[in-house]
Formats: C-alpha cells, sequence, structure tokens
C-alpha cells in the first residue's frame, strides 16, 4: 500500500491564514457590479481564491512525504551440486528420483506463493531452467562458493531457505562446515558412502620447470582401496611411448604409496608425460587411473661472468647479490689470479674495465666478439677514454676529480620495478665515489639511478641502462657499492632491494631482443581444462610504435596436429579474443597479420591441464550435509524423503516481508500543480476577456 502526506515546518494554522489572503483577494476583485452573471462571477470567484491561496500555501515550504511498501514473498533457492562426481557416482535411478522430485517440490512451492530459484556450480547457469534438466559437467566442486554466492546474492530478499543437492563431495575452496549462514539450509544427500575397490592416482609431485638434460624427479603418490596384496604397473609415457615402468606391490596396511621415477628433461619447450596406472580386475572405475605432468624444459643456468682488473670488495657484494637468483651462476676472472674461460657468457660484469693497467684485453675481446651483454662498474682505475669508445650508452668528460653521491631513484624508468621501500633504503646508503665532470647520455639510454650531492638530486645519472638499438649495455659510475649491501643488511636484515637491482639488471641484460612487430601470446602460461583462454595481441609499425585494429588470424594445433582457427581485431583496451575451453594437452599456436604490407608471424605454446579431480573420490561424504543441516537447526534428507522435506517447507510457515521506503520532496516541485494553477488562471483571464472585461 503506498500513501502521500503533506508536511510544513510551519505552523498549521497558517494554512487559516493564507485561505484568508485568498478570500479577502477574491472578494476585493469580485464583490464589484460585472458586466457577466452571478454564477460566473462565483466561478471566477472562486478559481481566484483557489489560486491565490495556494500560492500562499507554496510560501510555507510543503512537503510531500511519498510512502511506497512492496510485499516480497519467501524466496526459497535449489542448490545443485552439478559436479561430476555426482553423476559418476550416484544411482542414476536415485538421481532421477532426486531431481524430478525436487522440481514437483519447487512448483508446488510457486503455486503456495513462494519464489523459487535454481543455482549451479556455474554461475553462468540460468536460474529459471529445470532442476531434472541440470547438466552435471562441472569439473571441480566448491560448495563454500556456492551457498555463499547465494547467501550475498539474496541479501534482503526475504530468503527462507536453500535445499541443497549435493553428495557432500567437496575439492576446492574451505569446507561449508565452517561457515555460518543466515537461512535454513536442507541437504538432500545422493552417492554412495560405501567404499569401493579402487586404485588411483592421487597426484603427482614435480618441479614444474627443469633445465635442459638433467634428471629430474617425479613422483607418484599411488592410492588404493581393498586391493592389498596386488601387484600394479605404474607406466611413464611421453606422446604415445613408454619411458619407464615399475611394479609395486600394493600394502594393505598403507593405502598412500610413493612411486618415483628420475625423468631426463630433453629438449627445450613444454613437455607432456602421462602417468598410468594398469586398471586391475573388479576395480570400480578407471576414471582416475591417469594423471598427466607439464613441464617447461629450459635452458641451462644463466652464466655471469664477473671480471674485474684488480681484486676489489664489490666483487663478491655483486656476485652474491647475483647467485640470490638459482638460475644464475657466476664465473670470476682477475688478470693474474684466476684463468679466462672461453664459455658462451650471457651477461659480463665488467668492474674498472677498460683499466688503467693491462690484463683485461682478454675478457674485453671476449665481450665484444660474442656481443655479450655487459654492466661496466665505473671507478678509479677505470679508463675513461677507452670506455667511452665502446658506444655504452655513456658518454663521460672528466678532469681526474671525484664527487661523494648518494642514489635516488628515477621515477621515469619502468622496464622493471624496484621493491617498494627502495626510496627509503636508497637513502640509507653511503655515499660513493663517483667521476666528477660532464656525463652525456645516448638517446637509446634510460636512467635508472640519478646522483644526489647532499640533499640537492642532479640531472647526472648514476645508474644508466641502454635499452635499445643492437646492443644493451649497462653503466653504473660509482665504486664502493658493497658498502650499500653492508649497510642495508645492517639496517633491515636482508639487502633485498640491492639484490633485487643486481638482478634485475642482469635479468634485463640476458633477456633476448624483441624485435617483433606482431606480439601474440596467452595471457597465461598454463591453464586448467575449465579455464577460458584468452589471448592478447601486440602490432608495432616500422618505428616499434604500437598500432591498433591489425587483422589478425591464430591457429591452434593440439597433440594431434589438430587446428582451430580464430580471427580477431587486437584493440587499445587489450581485449584480445577468447578461444573458449580446451581439453587437457600441449598446445602449439600461430599467428599472422599483413602489417603495412608486411606479412609478420608470431607463434609458441600453452599448456592445458587436466584436472580430474572429480574421479578422485567415489566415497560420498553425507556427514558434512548432516553437520550443515545441524547448523541450521535443519535434518539431512534422502531422495525417498521428499515428501517430508516439502512439508517441513510449508510447515515452516515462512511469511511475506513488507518492505518500506519513504521519499521526501518539495511540493513546489511538482510539475503537475504548475500547470494545474497555470490553467486556473488561463480560463480565468479567457472568461473575463470573453465577457468584456480585463
Amino acid at each position: 500500500m503506498n500513501s502521500f502526506r503533506l508536511v510544513t515546518t510551519y505552523s498549521p494554522w497558517l494554512i487559516l491564514a493564507c485561505i484568508a489572503v485568498g478570500l479577502l483577494y477574491a472578494w476585493l476583485l469580485y464583490s464589484k457590479r460585472t458586466p457577466w452573471p452571478k454564477s460566473i462571477n462565483y466561478m471566477l470567484a472562486g478559481l481566484r481564491f483557489v489560486v491565490v491561496s495556494f500560492l500562499c500555501f507554496l510560501l510555507l515550504g510543503p512537503l510531500v512525504r511519498y510512502v511506497a511498501n512492496t510485499t516480497v514473498p519467501p524466496t526459497i533457492v535449489f542448490a545443485v551440486d552439478n559436479s561430476q562426481s555426482v553423476s559418476l557416482f550416484s544411482d542414476s535411478v536415485q538421481l532421477q528420483q532426486a531431481t524430478q522430485g525436487l522440481q514437483a517440490i519447487r512448483e508446488k512451492l510457486q503455486d503456495e506463493g513462494y519464489n523459487t530459484e535454481v543455482r549451479t556450480l556455474a554461475a553462468a547457469e540460468q536460474s529459471t531452467q529445470n532442476i531434472a534438466e541440470v547438466d552435471y559437467g562441472a569439473e571441480t566442486t566448491n560448495l563454500s562458493q556456492l551457498l555463499s554466492g547465494v547467501q550475498e546474492e539474496y541479501t534482503g530478499q526475504n530468503l527462507a531457505g536453500v535445499v541443497l543437492l549435493s553428495d557432500g563431495i567437496v575439492n576446492q575452496g574451505i569446507s561449508p562446515g565452517y561457515a555460518n549462514y543466515n537461512f535454513t539450509l536442507y541437504p538432500v544427500a545422493v552417492g554412495d558412502t560405501i567404499p569401493k575397490r579402487d586404485v588411483l592416482i592421487a597426484s603427482l609431485r614435480y618441479n614444474k620447470v627443469n633445465y635442459s638434460g638433467n634428471r629430474f624427479p617425479l613422483e607418484v603418490e599411488l592410492q588404493q582401496e581393498g586391493f592389498g596384496g596386488t601387484a600394479a604397473t605404474v607406466i611413464l609415457s611421453e606422446n604415445g611411448k613408454t619411458i619407464e615402468r615399475k611394479t609395486v606391490t600394493l600394502k594393505p596396511e598403507q593405502p598412500i604409496q610413493q612411486v618415483p621415477f628420475q625423468v631426463l628433461a630433453g629438449g627445450l619447450g613444454k613437455r607432456h608425460y602421462e602417468v598410468q596406472v594398469q586398471p586391475l580386475q573388479e576395480e570400480f572405475t578407471t576414471l582416475n587411473n591417469t594423471k598427466h605432468a607439464y613441464i617447461d624444459v629450459v635452458k641451462g643456468k644463466i652464466k655471469v661472468l664477473v671480471a674485474a682488473a684488480a681484486p676489489h670488495p664489490d666483487i663478491k657484494a655483486i656476485r652474491a647479490a647475483i647467485e640470490t637468483n638459482q638460475n644464475y651462476e657466476t664465473e670470476l676472472f682477475i688478470p693474474g689470479l684466476t684463468e679466462l674461460k672461453q664459455e658462451d657468457y650471457d651477461v659480463a660484469v665488467l668492474h674498472q674495465l677498460p683499466g688503467r693497467v693491462p690484463g683485461g684485453e682478454a675478457v674485453l675481446n671476449l665481450v665484444r666478439q660474442k656481443k655479450v651483454p655487459a654492466l661496466y662498474i665505473l671507478g678509479p682505475q677505470s679508463d675513461l677514454n677507452n670506455y667511452n669508445r665502446l658506444n655504452a650508452g655513456v658518454n663521460i668528460s672528466t678532469s681526474g676529480q671525484s664527487d661523494e653521491v648518494t642514489a635516488v631513484a628515477s621515477g621515469n624508468f619502468t622496464t622493471f620495478n624496484l621493491p617498494e621501500a627502495a626510496g627509503e633504503r636508497l637513502q640509507q646508503y653511503p655515499p660513493a665515489s663517483v667521476p666528477f665532470g660532464d656525463v652525456r647520455l645516448a638517446p637509446n639510454t634510460e636512467v635508472v639511478l640519478y646522483q644526489q650531492v647532499g640533499r640537492v638530486r642532479t640531472d647526472k645519472p648514476l645508474l644508466a641502462v641502454q635499452t635499445a638499438g643492437d646492443s644493451r649495455n649497462a653503466t653504473l659510475l660509482a665504486s664502493g657499492t658493497w658498502q650499500w649491501r653492508i649497510m642495508e643488511s645492517a639496517n633491515n636484515e636482508q639487502p633485498d632491494v640491492y639484490d633485487k637491482l643486481i638482478t634485475n639488471l642482469i635479468q634485463l641484460l640476458s633477456a633476448p631482443r624483441n624485435k617483433k612487430r606482431l606480439n601474440v601470446y596467452p595471457t597465461q602460461e598454463e591453464y586448467t581444462s575449465s579455464d577460458e583462454i584468452r589471448f592478447n595481441a601486440e602490432a608495432y609499425n616500422e618505428a616499434l610504435e604500437p598500432i591498433y585494429g591489425q587483422n589478425i588470424t591464430l591457429r591452434i594445433t593440439d597433440e594431434d596436429d589438430e587446428t582451430k582457427s580464430f580471427n580477431f581485431a587486437n584493440g587499445e583496451n587489450q581485449a584480445g579474443v577468447n578461444i573458449g575451453t580446451l581439453q587437457g594437452g600441449r598446445y602449439t599456436y600461430t599467428a599472422s597479420a599483413s602489417i603495412n604490407g608486411q606479412q609478420q608471424q608470431d607463434k609458441g605454446e600453452f599448456v592445458v591441464e587436466e584436472l580430474q579431480l572429480e574421479a578422485l573420490n567415489a566415497v560420498a561424504d553425507h556427514n558434512l550435509l548432516f553437520q550443515l543441516a545441524s547448523n541450521t537447526n535443519s535434518k539431512l534428507y534422502y531422495p525417498s524423503q521428499l515428501q517430508q522435506l516439502e512439508q517441513d517447507i510449508l510447515s515452516s510457515d515462512h511469511k511475506d516481508v513488507i518492505y518500506s521506503s519513504e521519499e521526501l520532496s518539495d511540493l513546489v516541485d511538482l510539475k503537475w500543480l504548475f500547470f494545474l494553477l497555470l490553467g486556473f488562471v488561463c480560463i480565468e483571464w479567457f472568461v473575463r476577456k470573453f465577457n468584456g472585461s480585463y
């Protein structure tokens, strides 16, 4: 029921004054002799009385209070656990009986005035679907997310209860038994609680990234029920070819056993391994007998050559920082002390090289001939003239004097990010000695750290990186930075900023140059079979500036050489393309586009992992469902007890809830009143005019 009410902040007695003003005005205007009949005179006086009185009333600032009442009937939500385990391990007749019975209850409740909705594990499911037509294809079960989502969605909407159809098996999220729900939960249990004779692969443990040529451990967790004393064979294969097989005796007193393999990581890129336990007689199901492992085989560790003109504390600090990353290894060369190994180095750190004393020519020639990216660290023993001839991005003119400066981060360098504490910790570093003079940067060079003298920040670089062109180098214009690492360790326990700065430089210098004009890549390196797979795309012109709206063809090829094609255009908002879900396996992709008349191409690979979580556990967990019912003062129901469930819901006598909303607005804001008063005035004027008066 809706209602209106007029409210004024003034005394209601003032309304009588408004009426008196209207009466006086009408009497003064229409009490004289008029050329029209008395009936018309009374009508005109009445119009003038109404208009003047109401205008006076509006001067009191009256308000309109509008109260709207909405009646909301109780809502019962039918939450269906539509995971694969429900259909795999529940009796089909029992499941059909349960779904048809719940649909009948839903229709009965609707006839009784209840609102009913259907929710499943998949958020995209329509709420109006028939319960008996639900597809049990969800690859994971997260009951907590399902029930919490219902609670949030129906906050303030008279949610009377939730009927949950489930087997109680949860394999994702937290257990719903620990949550508090503000509605009555009516669990309906399906599935079988009797353990089945089964042998399965519960999990695989392995490193996802391994180095080429090395052997890595792959450990199989084998689980059995009812097969104690039986021999089981575990087979490891790659691309359909058996690599190794092991036969183990299943121990009755040990339901879980470990079966280790040592696998040789051959080749580079994504590798797909399949582990299978051969089916045994009278095994309940073989769906859980296979698991897949996907590893990324990469080149061996990044080799960093650390060379110096002479022994210096900086060398130890830099090597310690580099080796905090287990993917890096260092090789030390000091003329006269160690031998220079002729290897393929990925990065070189050259401390005060080129130097003023001979001995460093060999390492400089190695860096120049093999085009090794280098980090140059300048100091008192550096030969700055020879350094300038290297065109490493920085040119220094100095009279031989030095200056003491501290480091301050550049806010414009975004190629890599320093830790959040960098700004504070850099200020704690002791001053370092740098060459005093004119420092010029090449156009392709960016500043990472600036020099600060006292409290004055200068525009002179302390650390710069050559980030474009054919070469990639970095220059640190300070020696003695070993004190930075020691000071940071003393003040903060760990020298995180110093170590991160050095390892980021090594990573940047060792990264391959990317001059591709088309860059297409999946948003993740690994997906699961339930994930939607998305690709982003970047296109560049000849100046390597980003351009948009390019038509791109993407071809996805699986391990059986079956190909799917997709066409899309790259956008400025990186919308990319969504190719949907794929089955588990290793996939390669090729993308092509015509950019300014030139054909460009990019390719790569990604992995889709088959979850198989729903096949791991065939035993229903009705104890969890019983706990959920007890927590909400309800009870557990079985498919044969649905009639009782219907009676219990109806006997709960859930009431309609009335929600009221109040709106307060100025009466003068009502437009229809303005036009009504205007109409009265126009009628009065027209009648007077028509009868020969003004």
